[in-house]
């Protein structure tokens, strides 16, 4: 008799992880312009940096980290993370904010994503898009 893991039942929680050649940058971007929260931080932990970035109350967590290493990323233009706004004057507060910040918007190869979002680049190049809400 084989168990059989559900994810229904476990408390198991999201962290995607990625290495960043500016730290203070990207957390910098992720609070002020896409508005995260920082729910924790490391220093020198075995020659690593980190801060986790998440919303209040949420089930993930963004983890940045910086090291001597060399970042070598390789990205695919789909690959994005993708944020679903609450409401429509969120995402309108948030485009006025890209906008304030200079971000320009880019192009995503999903024609879904030009139409119901908004996205851009963060500082080291990764996609992000703020999906517009759907509006009953």
């Amino acid at each position: 008799h084989t168990a059989t893991l559900s994810l229904k039942s476990t408390l198991m929680k999201l962290r995607y992880a990625r290495h960043t050649k500016d730290l203070s940058q990207i957390v910098s971007f992720y609070t002020e312009i896409v508005g995260l929260t920082i729910s924790g931080s490391f220093q020198d932990h075995d020659g690593y940096s980190g801060v986790f970035l998440n919303t209040p109350k949420s089930a993930w967590e963004l983890e940045f980290t910086q090291s001597e290493r060399k970042t070598d990323h390789k990205s695919d233009p789909d690959d994005a993370l993708v944020f679903y706004s609450k409401t429509l004057a969120e995402w309108v507060e948030l485009k006025e904010r890209l906008k304030n910040f200079g971000i320009d918007l880019a192009s995503c190869p999903n024609p879904y994503w030009n139409e119901h979002g908004l996205s851009f680049l963060d500082p080291d190049g990764f996609s992000v898009i703020i999906a517009k809400p759907k509006i009953s």
